[in-house]
């Protein structure tokens, strides 16, 4: 039994995929949160102001239902959102807009952030963090393309892309934490828990 308890506040099967990988075995609880509603209230389209706010939205949704914990226990809510030549892009609304957007990418470089916001759900303090990767496409045919959105998995991600997925591939390289490509960043939840005096392992399952 680990000695502090991890809440996720997310759906996404690549955080918790990264999490256990990591061994950490966290409670899952959707936090059900308007992310439009939140975006509009925010209302800018700097993605790391969006990002941090849709974290913290996130994690303070799912501590507000929270039983007082028996054990120690934290919160942690991520969102994740794709820079390219000026815009922000979540997720995309249909297949169209996933090939639309892959076929700009193809050769070029985008940004992808981060947002994690961290609550200990024993007295409601909290910290916060946004973390940065960039990302170098290469290039994919039309063919290509089209086959790979056929699949779905753009269509279930930020940026239409993933990097531990079917279009590892056409991704060259990054720069900055590959696991925050994925859905959030390791480095950054180890940094965020040592602000709070609580290392890593103390989030360990047992082997």
């Amino acid at each position: 039994m680990p000695a502090v308890d991890l809440v996720l506040a997310s759906a996404s099967p690549a955080r918790l995929a990264l999490l256990r990988a990591a061994g950490i075995e966290p409670t899952v609880v959707v936090s059900e949160v308007d992310e439009d509603a939140v975006t509009a209230q925010i209302g800018t389209d700097e993605p790391d102001v969006l990002v941090a706010a849709l974290a913290r939205a996130k994690a303070e949704a799912v501590a507000a239902r929270l039983d007082p914990p028996v054990r120690p226990t934290v919160v942690l809510g991520c969102d994740s959102l794709f820079a390219f030549q000026g815009r922000t892009w979540g997720k995309p609304a249909d297949a169209e807009e996933a090939a639309a957007r892959i076929r700009s990418m193809r050769g070029e470089v985008g940004v992808l952030h981060t947002g994690h916001h961290l609550i200990d759900a024993r007295n409601a303090r909290f910290v916060h963090s946004v973390a940065e990767t960039t990302v170098r496409f290469g290039p994919m045919s039309d063919v290509e393309i089209d086959a790979y959105v056929a699949t779905g998995e753009p269509l279930r991600v930020a940026g239409s892309f993933t990097l531990d997925g079917r279009s590892a591939p056409w991704i060259d390289g990054v720069e900055g934490d590959h696991t925050n490509v994925v859905g959030l960043s390791l480095p950054t939840l180890r940094t965020l828990l040592g602000r709070m005096e609580i290392s890593v392992i103390d989030l360990w399952a047992d082997p």
